[in-house]
């Protein structure tokens, strides 16, 4: 007989931001924003997760600029005008709809493509100027582009909060810009944005402190980090759990409420001679609320998903036990509640026969 789910739906609470339950929709990367703002559709998607019971949404990426930060097709940014106005439509969407949002601050650093963007002429930016160790691609970012990228996340911030908003991510995993500062791999300055893990952090530090700074402190930021990254699945960032705390204390010293940390699979062990996963090691080591997230209520791993193999829906088991022990405090949930808006209520009413096979072909609709 399968566990009872009630813990998913207890009420919890990020400083301030009341949530009605533990389920976060997780940020996944849609392309349905032509000219780089979201229009009507984007708003009904999030506004009927909200109406569905989904405790916080977390928004797809959006850009801090309209230059280096993006070099996929029809990603939204919060820049323009019409980009700002159609993110208040989304706010109020969901707000009315019942739920609460946070979009998800996205700078695609080393992982932008120059030529699938519009301004195929600019260099990417990232640490040191390549995606692996030894191979670079172009030059290290500059002082004075690294204070570029810094103003440009602390303004996008801003406008998440004037746009309604009730908490903003910053993207610091999957080696994306900020996380190409992170990795040691990827990040061979020998600067005060190298070397060691405070020389690491300092840019995600000083976006924090900055962006604490303008929007005062009962607006929640988080950040979301990674062990592994797109180019190397395997990779650990954070070796030991000393390594971890390296990390995460500066960004919490710096201002941040709450730490998403990004799996494969939710479930593994983050070190050996434990079964806390990262989101539990962090929250172990820091205090700070905590997201896991990985695979949520499906069987397989997300990437092979998105590389055509079909997901079943999976029990909930584990999960339950893991949030039951409190490992973690909050657990987001991707290809599930992309392609099932009503999932969160199926699952707290028992509903498992109605939930769906994940397949690619989802990834071509706003559900």
């Amino acid at each position: 007989m399968p566990r009872s789910t009630d813990v998913l739906f207890t009420p919890f609470a990020i400083g301030k931001l009341a949530l009605k339950n533990r389920i976060v929709m997780a940020p996944m990367t849609r392309s349905f924003s032509p000219g780089h703002a979201p229009g009507a559709d984007v708003a009904a998607y999030y506004r009927r997760r909200a109406e569905a019971s989904v405790g916080l949404i977390l928004s797809e990426g959006v850009s801090p600029n309209a230059t280096t930060a993006t070099g996929t097709p029809n990603v939204p940014n919060i820049v323009t005008p019409q980009a700002k106005e159609g993110w208040k439509k989304v706010a109020a969407g969901v707000r009315e709809g019942g739920g609460r949002m946070g979009l998800q601050i996205w700078h695609e650093g080393p992982y932008r493509n120059p030529a699938k963007s519009e301004h195929p002429d600019i260099p990417s930016w990232s640490a040191s100027g390549f995606k692996l160790s030894g191979k670079p691609l172009w030059p290290p970012m500059t002082g004075a582009e690294i204070e570029t990228a810094i103003e440009e996340f602390v303004a996008a911030a801003v406008a998440t909060k004037e746009a309604g908003f009730d908490c903003v991510e910053i993207h610091g995993a999957h080696s994306y810009l900020i996380d190409s500062f992170f990795w040691e791999e990827t990040n061979q300055r020998t600067d005060e944005w190298g070397g060691d893990w405070k020389g690491r952090t300092r840019m995600a530090c000083e976006i924090i402190r900055r962006t604490r700074a303008k929007v005062g402190p009962d607006f929640p930021l988080l950040i979301r980090i990674s062990q592994w990254k797109q180019q190397d699945f395997a990779a650990v960032a954070a070796p030991t759990p000393q390594a971890l705390e390296a990390w995460l204390t500066p960004l919490v010293e710096a201002g941040i409420d709450a730490i998403h940390c990004s799996q494969r699979r939710f479930w593994e062990p983050a070190f050996e001679g434990s079964d806390l996963n990262v989101a539990g090691w962090a929250k172990k080591l820091t205090g700070k609320p905590t997201i896991s997230v990985g695979s949520v209520g499906l069987s397989g791993e997300f990437t092979a998903a998105y590389s055509g193999e079909a997901s079943e829906p999976a029990s909930l088991d584990r999960l339950v036990g893991m949030m039951e022990r409190g490992d973690f405090d909050l657990i987001a949930v991707g290809r599930a509640l992309l392609q099932d808006p009503d999932w969160a209520e199926k699952i707290r009413a028992g509903r498992t026969d109605e939930l769906q096979t994940f397949s690619r072909d989802a990834l071509a609709v706003l559900y």
